[in-house]
């Protein structure tokens, strides 16, 4: 929304979904786990969704404009074992926090998330837990480059899609 763009090749797109899928890797994650997506609409949205579908991680995205208890309901349903979130996006030109809204939830429920994993949008300085919490860009430093895809069969789940607001279930 404050007018930054930002340009990936195909080959650069597949390097930092690689990466990022190691860094799920790396908590442990594996064929048949499950995420939760907590995220505006920037870059690391897709990466963290085709990280996921590349090592049979299902994902469950959630509306960044949803409360603390759509949180825990959807972590909850999907067994998340951990959260991707952003510090904030940006709503109509200023900041929304988000990462506040991830730790309301962890404090009040969703007790199968064990990581969050929080990209730096705008620059708000949230609280980081220790040992829960972590940077997005200070995890992707360090991540390898290689990462073959998983092999996976036709039924393998891909996401938990909500078909409506905060009633239905995936």
């Amino acid at each position: 929304e404050p007018g930054d763009k930002l340009t990936l090749t195909y080959a650069q797109m597949l390097t930092e979904v690689k990466k990022f899928a190691n860094v799920l890797k790396g908590f442990g994650l594996q064929k048949g786990d499950r995420v939760a997506i907590y995220m505006p609409m920037i870059l690391e949205l897709p990466i963290a969704m085709l990280a996921c579908a590349r090592i049979g991680v299902a994902h469950s995205v959630i509306f960044g404009g949803f409360s603390a208890d759509a949180i825990i309901d959807r972590c909850d349903d999907a067994s998340a074992r951990l959260v991707i979130t952003a510090d904030a996006g940006y709503r109509r030109g200023a900041a929304a926090a988000l990462k506040p809204t991830v730790d309301e939830a962890l404090s009040r429920g969703a007790a199968s998330v064990e990581h969050v994993v929080v990209v730096n949008r705008c620059n708000t300085d949230p609280e980081m837990i220790a040992g829960r919490d972590h940077w997005w860009h200070d995890l992707m430093a360090e991540a390898s480059e290689e990462c073959p895809a998983q092999p996976m069969d036709s039924e393998q789940l891909l996401y938990l899609l909500y078909t409506s607001g905060t009633t239905a279930k995936p």
